[in-house]
């Protein structure tokens, strides 16, 4: 496994969450407008607010979670599990690639 590889997916995945993050703001400043009169249409208008705030939410966790990786990198610790210290399965890694934890420690409660 060539950590390289997966810097440059997090880069990569990073660049595209934030883009993505600017258009959901940009969205959510241009719905500053009043809610429309129709009762039917203010619900569909307060739904797709709601659901903006979620994306952004699940966008700005998984942010933190790339730039922690970067910084594991960076450490050269990436490839350990943060709770037991052994190695991070490869194909754990390639799947999830901010993964912090080995397969066995991520299932414990």
């Amino acid at each position: 496994m060539n950590a390289e590889d997966l810097k440059q997916t997090l880069i990569e995945r990073k660049a595209e969450l934030s883009e993505r993050q600017e258009r959901v703001a940009r969205h959510t400043r241009h719905r500053e407008e009043p809610l429309p009169p129709d009762f039917a249409e203010q619900a569909v208008e307060l739904e797709n607010a709601e659901t903006l705030v979620a994306l952004d939410r699940e966008m700005s966790q998984e942010l933190r979670q790339i730039d922690h990786a970067l910084r594991r990198i960076e450490a050269d610790r990436y490839l350990d599990c943060e709770q037991c210290g052994e190695p991070i399965a490869e194909e754990r890694l390639m799947a999830l690639p901010y993964a912090t934890r080995c397969v066995l420690c991520a299932a414990k409660p």
